[in-house]
C-alpha cells in the first residue's frame, strides 16, 4: 500500500495486557469520525431500498442509487435548515 500512496483506514487494536499508546488512540478517533458520517449514509441508503437495487441494467441501477443519494441530500439540507432557522 504505502508504495502506491495509500493509507489504511482501518482500526488498530491495543496490544495485549498494555495500554493503547496515545498516538494510536488519536488515529483511531479520526478514522471513527469519518467512519460513522459515511455509515449513516450508507445505513439510510440501506433503509430506503431495503438493501437490494432492483431493476433490469447497470444504467437503471446507477441512476436509482444517483437519485436516492439526491433524496438523502435534499433530506439532510432540509434537517439542517430546519435547526438553523430554529437557533
Amino acid at each position: 500500500m504505502d508504495r502506491h500512496g495509500f493509507v489504511s483506514k482501518i482500526h488498530r487494536k491495543k496490544p495485549p495486557l498494555k495500554p493503547m499508546p496515545r498516538h494510536i488512540q488519536r488515529s483511531n478517533a479520526g478514522k471513527s469520525m469519518i467512519r460513522s458520517r459515511v455509515e449513516h449514509v450508507f445505513a439510510d441508503q440501506k433503509s430506503q431500498t431495503g438493501l437490494f437495487v432492483r431493476t433490469v441494467g447497470i444504467t437503471r441501477a446507477t441512476m436509482r442509487i444517483g437519485l436516492a443519494n439526491i433524496v438523502y441530500n435534499m433530506r439532510r439540507f432540509l434537517f439542517l435548515e430546519r435547526l438553523n432557522a430554529s437557533a
